[in-house]
């Protein structure tokens, strides 16, 4: 594994140095074990604890088959379904991947394995391909998106997301990005933006992709100039890459954040519509059964009160349960509602007469094709949008970075370095980097 770091950090590196390197026979992981998918039994949700049921283990390393490539991992992130792998919520996903080993895909099999290795992020380097794979080669510096296809089917042919065989690689499959060596799909693979360092190439790939769906994509909100777009957790993963493209799209974000400082990073992206749900004290729910209307109301006034008037045209739900009857009553007459996610619970409750009789849309969003992941990708290497990383972990600490999401103690996102052996590495275009410095520290915490 030594030699893999030290080709990676050398800058004359070719891809014949790397196609001559030997590939171990197996390497770190971060994994849960399908032998403690019952450890929290019984517990609430928020008392569930990542740091137990996350292990660094040795595991084999997958031969890569035909279209898939072998990537050595210098960092990955800790995404939300991280988080539930992590708890085993809303089930444990060794049943995914049971489900996909009894497909007739002949490289589904070694994914049914009774360990785990999470992850659904990468920044890194191609060491291997397997047959057909042309547009990739060792050496090739890549970040990865988080769909997984066959395209068997026709249906998935004019958006690969409705394939039948979708796949979120990382959760519903193995050999996922918190790890040393990473298996993939070649269509996964995109360029690193060339001005980043490997830990903030890695923050970007699920929640930019997921967030450029949902509101630019003609298979989300469609998003336009001027349109009022509300942003739950506005200076979260998802939340933060949503407020950048409304801003840079010309949109008029309402951010919804929690405390001062995260009000303070989304002005700081532009935006200047912004509620502070702990100052103002919203809640939405009477008691864990009853919503309290008389709150979205008084939301709902609060959002006119910043926009001089006018319910919004957009709603970017991704807190699912605490937040969605709310959502759908502040959106405006023929509005969206655009949702996935549900962090706080995947049971929605909404009085369906603000929907129906105000013409109102919800539209389901899951991840993004690779059209969209590449065009958001594509965003990050202009420097339109910017990574949203707010602290760095080792592997060796990922059920630490884990539990920081599940508590939501972090702004943005949260990296793990992998192979990398320390942070501020793998930046390749300074000039770049130097005139866009600011926004890219924007995230980082002390």
């Amino acid at each position: 594994m030594q030699d893999i770091i030290s080709a990676m950090l050398a800058e004359d590196a070719v891809a014949a140095d790397f196609a001559a390197l030997k590939v171990p026979e197996s390497y770190r992981g971060a994994v849960i074990l399908k032998e403690e998918s019952e450890m929290f039994e019984g517990m609430a949700a928020k008392d569930k604890d990542p740091q137990k049921s996350l292990h660094i283990r040795e595991v084999p390393t997958p031969e890569p088959g035909p279209g898939e490539a072998v990537i050595a991992v210098m960092a990955s992130a800790i995404n939300y379904n991280t988080v539930w792998s992590a708890i085993f919520e809303p089930l444990p996903t060794f049943g995914f991947l049971e489900r996909y080993a009894r497909t007739d895909d002949p490289g589904a099999a070694r994914h049914d394995q009774p360990y785990h290795v999470l992850g659904s992020d990468l920044a890194g380097v191609v060491l291997r391909t397997g047959p057909g794979v042309r547009h990739w080669k060792p050496g090739d510096r890549v970040v990865a998106h988080c769909l997984s296809i066959e395209l068997r089917s026709p249906d998935g042919h004019d958006d690969s997301m409705l394939d039948p065989e979708q796949r979120i690689w990382g959760f519903e499959t193995n050999f996922g990005g918190l790890a040393e060596l990473s298996l993939v799909k070649a269509n996964q693979l995109m360029p690193m933006p060339a001005h980043l360092t490997w830990e903030e190439a890695a923050s970007s790939g699920l929640v930019n992709s997921t967030a450029y769906r949902q509101l630019v994509s003609r298979n989300g909100a469609r998003m336009k100039q001027g349109d009022v777009t509300l942003i739950w957790g506005a200076a979260g993963g998802l939340g933060s890459y949503a407020t950048q493209l409304a801003v840079n799209g010309g949109a008029i974000p309402v951010c919804v954040v929690s405390g001062r400082r995260k009000a303070e990073l989304v002005r700081s992206m532009g935006a200047e519509l912004v509620i502070d749900r702990a100052e103002e004290g919203y809640r939405f729910w009477k008691d864990p059964v009853t919503p309290d209307p008389r709150e979205w109301k008084r939301f709902g006034s609060r959002i006119r009160e910043l926009t001089g008037g006018e319910d919004p045209d957009i709603v970017v739900e991704h807190p699912g349960r605490e937040t969605f009857g709310a959502s759908v009553y502040v959106a405006r007459r023929g509005g969206t509602i655009v949702t996935c996610a549900s962090t706080s619970g995947f049971r929605h409750e909404y009085d369906n007469r603000y929907l129906w009789m105000a013409l109102k849309r919800i539209i389901g969003t899951h991840f993004a094709n690779y059209r969209e992941a590449w065009a958001a990708n594509r965003l990050i290497e202009k420097g339109m949008v910017h990574p949203t990383l707010s602290k760095v972990y080792p592997l060796a600490a990922v059920g630490t970075a884990t539990q920081d999401v599940h508590r939501n103690r972090h702004s943005g996102k949260v990296g793990v370095l992998c192979l990398a052996p320390e942070e501020g590495l793998g930046v390749r275009d300074p000039e770049l980097r130097e005139r866009h410095l600011p926004s890219i520290n924007r995230f980082r915490q002390d």
